[in-house]
């Protein structure tokens, strides 16, 4: 994975997108639109980006026959399946980290921006970091 996607700088400017718990505890980020972002990045990009990782979250918290299958399997082999295969929930996570790498490389750091992916701030927020010049810390 691209190393940038990753690594924000140190001292840029931080905008944290909060979690959304209105519909309970599964991961969902609030699609407010940050007033620090105004004049950055278009509104309905930003609203697309956040409703489609809400959407891929989602699907990776989901059950349904082949995650049940899964778990059964787990249980059998006392858990050592895990070694040999990824469970539905960390294959969501890698899409949604290639997700992130394509959106940032497509929209984001094109605009000056870097979206974080969530994993790396435990899930509890989504942080996008602003990279022109103007945001340094002086």
């Amino acid at each position: 994975m691209d190393n940038i996607s990753r690594l924000p700088p140190a001292h840029c400017t931080k905008v944290f997108v909060q979690r959304d718990y209105s519909d309970g505890t599964m991961v969902k980020f609030q699609t407010k639109f940050p007033q620090e972002l105004e004049g950055k990045i278009d509104r309905h990009l930003f609203e697309t980006t956040v409703t489609e990782l809400n959407t891929m979250y989602g699907d990776a918290e989901s059950l349904c026959a082949s995650t049940y299958c899964e778990n059964c399997l787990a249980c059998l082999t006392a858990y050592i399946i895990f070694l040999c295969m990824d469970t539905h929930y960390e294959k969501v996570l890698k899409k949604i980290g290639r997700y992130i790498v394509e959106q940032n490389n497509s929209v984001y750091i094109p605009r000056g921006l870097l979206l974080v992916d969530p994993v790396e701030r435990g899930l509890r927020v989504l942080e996008i970091c602003i990279l022109t010049a103007d945001s340094q810390i002086r």
